[in-house]
């Protein structure tokens, strides 16, 4: 069982992560000049930038449902890995493109946060964890 005080450092986790995610949204999905700058020198422009939104949405809305949590933390985890990856390969760090990548490695380090305090949640852990070890009894040569 999660203790109460990392529940706390979890869901303040969660939500840091939902709102960077989420304040970059209105950018995406409006097609705002320097989004459309930055996914076209990735070569997503327009339906990988479209998609890429879409996906950090639900991840923001599965990070807000108790029951989903893990879930959000593991897409986020994902979709901040690729955007540091894109930050490294192709855009770089000079700028404003500084601040992007810093807030990708925070919510990254938020969604890991959140899968290390609720890891029993997961459901392959989960399974592993109602698993109960054989017993064995004295052996007969």
């Amino acid at each position: 069982m999660t203790s109460p005080k990392l529940k706390i450092v979890s869901w303040f986790t969660q939500i840091a992560a939902a709102a960077i995610m989420g304040q970059t949204l209105y950018f995406k999905f409006t097609a705002h000049p320097d989004s459309v700058q930055l996914f076209t020198e990735l070569g997503m422009e327009p339906h990988g930038r479209l998609i890429i939104a879409a996906l950090e949405l639900i991840a923001c809305i599965l990070l807000l449902i108790p029951s989903s949590i893990v879930y959000g933390a593991l897409l986020g985890s994902c979709l901040m890995a690729g955007a540091i990856i894109g930050h490294i390969t192709e855009l770089g760090w000079e700028g404003p493109r500084l601040e992007l990548g810093i807030l990708a490695i925070v919510v990254l380090s938020c969604c890991i946060t959140t899968l290390l305090v609720r890891h029993r949640e997961l459901p392959l852990l989960k399974a592993i964890q109602t698993d109960k070890p054989t017993q064995r009894g004295p052996r007969n040569h």
